[in-house]
């Protein structure tokens, strides 16, 4: 293999590595997919497709955020956390969602490890 061949292939290859290590970096992480659906009912905000991309929408108050579309997932989850850290507790195999004046709203049991570490890493309860 000549030099200019060589050169060229490793160019393409390191493309390729920036490429994949792009995209690792911009997908947020893994969810436990069967209790972040249940969780994500009574969570107040809400995506809005839009023109440029898309729209946060906290249904409580009709306040709308903007983010970039690169952002926007990282965004959702930022005010899911915080939302969690107010309105979710956990008792026992059992996370309670609570309303705005501590009432609760539901019941929702962890079925697995996985979901109630889950649970612990990315609401912080």
């Amino acid at each position: 293999m000549n030099a200019k061949r060589g050169i060229f292939l490793g160019v393409i290859f390191a493309f390729f590595i920036l490429g994949f290590i792009a995209i690792q970096k911009a997908t947020p992480t893994a969810k436990a997919d069967r209790i972040y659906k249940e969780i994500k009912v009574y969570s107040p905000y809400k995506f809005e497709k839009r023109m440029g991309g898309l729209t946060i929408v906290n249904t409580k108050t009709g306040e709308k955020e903007k983010p970039d579309a690169a952002d926007a997932l990282y965004r959702m989850d930022d005010l899911d956390k915080q939302w969690g850290k107010k309105h979710l507790k956990v008792v026992g195999n059992d996370v309670f969602v609570l309303g705005d004046n501590n009432q609760t709203v539901t019941k929702i049991f962890i079925e697995t490890k996985k979901e109630r570490d889950w649970l612990h890493s990315f609401f912080g309860i």
